[in-house]
């Protein structure tokens, strides 16, 4: 067993817990591939700041005009499979009502049985788009980090929607677990980051069990590095700032990186607020 049960409920929000739209996309391929039915929305009056998160117009196929209000959709999967099944929590990071908001989802959770919950999120960091795309794996559970090599995170600070849901499904008694994949912060013109999707959804499936199927993904990543290479080829301070990262990110890979020094610099990057100049690439989880 995987320490999170047979049901496990995958979260990610779109808003400030999804660089690249890489962890919104992981969700979305899940629920692609799969078969999910609706469990529970939320109220987006209760939630939502619609001058912050707008409702969109859109026209259906019948040529009428529709209102899309923000959301936040819990999901279950519609077919039976004897190994773990993953539920799926997505929508838009609320703008109010935090406590409130974790307590409604949670609740539903424990209605349909859930036994285990992980958060994905994306982060932008100083890492090149040239090397595999690194994911921090962390729990509170002790089980957990002892089963999977998760590893506990020191951090101290400001969070997201998913630390506050994983801190109910905690208390809930789930055991939790977090996902967070390391965006290189100069592709921000390259968005979507499927690189980065497919490193959550690689490392979902090791965690969890669940076969997961990719789709495109493969090819896409490749696509997306290669269209980033050609932006590098123009510009060679962009190149040299490449490189630079590339042998940073090789040094701390080695074998002769310390523990010690990876800890000391995660911690003066924390104090520098995350995410705002250069640090350890991966292994670091400043969102939780």
């Amino acid at each position: 067993m995987n320490g999170l049960g047979r049901r496990v409920l995958v979260a990610a929000f779109d808003g400030w817990n999804d660089a690249g739209e890489a962890a919104s996309s992981a969700v979305t391929q899940l629920r692609d591939e799969g078969s999910y039915e609706p469990v529970f929305s939320v109220d987006p009056e209760l939630y939502f700041d619609y001058q912050y998160t707008r409702p969109q117009v859109s026209t259906d196929a019948e040529g009428r005009r529709v209102l899309t209000w923000p959301e936040a959709t819990l999901l279950r999967p519609t077919r039976a499979t004897r190994g773990t099944q993953l539920w799926l929590l997505t929508g838009v990071e609320p703008a109010r009502a935090w406590q409130a908001f974790a307590a409604e989802l949670i609740d539903v959770a424990l209605r349909e049985d859930v036994t285990g919950f992980v958060s994905m999120g994306s982060m932008m960091s100083d890492v090149p788009h040239t090397r595999p795309i690194s994911v921090f794996a962390g729990s509170d559970n002790e089980q957990l980090r002892a089963s999977h090599g998760l590893e506990r995170s020191s951090y101290e600070g400001p969070v997201g929607i998913l630390s506050v849901l994983g801190h109910a499904a905690d208390a809930a008694g789930i055991p939790t677990a977090s996902l967070w994949a390391s965006v290189p912060h100069y592709v921000a013109g390259h968005t979507p980051s499927p690189k980065a999707t497919l490193a959550l959804l690689d490392r979902l499936e090791d965690l969890t069990g669940a076969p997961i199927p990719r789709g495109t993904l493969a090819t896409d990543a490749a696509a997306w590095e290669a269209s980033i290479d050609a932006a590098a080829a123009d510009d060679e301070e962009m190149t040299e700032y490449i490189r630079q990262l590339e042998r940073t990110r090789d040094t701390w890979d080695s074998p002769e990186a310390s523990g010690d020094a990876i800890a000391q610099e995660f911690e003066r990057y924390l104090r520098r607020g995350g995410g705002e100049g250069p640090h350890k690439p991966g292994r670091d989880d400043p969102r939780r």
